[in-house]
């Protein structure tokens, strides 16, 4: 039987309950971009001992995960420059919007907030209508 669902499950659960967790700790929204943008512009060191926890745990536990059961298939893109400039366009895009999916979409949204909800609306837009220039019109990916 494939567990994919269940891990997906499993791992919702766990990033709402630890942005509940955050929330309710520091009296701020957890969203990734804010964390680590907190960092890079020194806007945020008061508490970089935390962003810096939460950072390293962003990429240890699916390190660990892939050490215990291993690396699973995907469907990305194998070429490297699709890759490094979706990044960075996610980057950019989260500046303007201030804010993340984890900000915004799960915070936000979980708030009824509805400048979370239009944020997310508009990344799930901008999403699709990535793939279908990039994909079907373009074919990079």
């Amino acid at each position: 039987m494939n567990h994919d669902w269940l891990m997906g499950l499993l791992g919702g659960g766990l990033i709402g309950t630890s942005a509940a967790i955050f929330l309710l700790v520091n009296g701020k929204i957890m969203g990734a971009s804010g964390l680590i943008g907190g960092l890079v512009d020194k806007s945020g060191m008061s508490n970089w001992q935390e962003r810096a926890a939460w950072l390293v745990g962003l990429f240890a536990v699916p390190a660990i995960m892939t050490l215990i059961w291993g690396v699973k298939p995907t469907n990305i893109t194998g070429n490297l420059a699709v890759i490094v400039a979706a990044g960075l366009f996610v980057g950019v895009g989260t500046r303007i919007a201030n804010g993340c999916t984890s900000g915004h979409g799960i915070c936000g949204i979980s708030r009824l907030s509805l400048r979370g909800i239009v944020a997310t609306v508009f990344y799930i837009l901008a999403g699709g209508l990535t793939v279908v220039i990039f994909k079907h019109v373009l074919g990079v990916i």
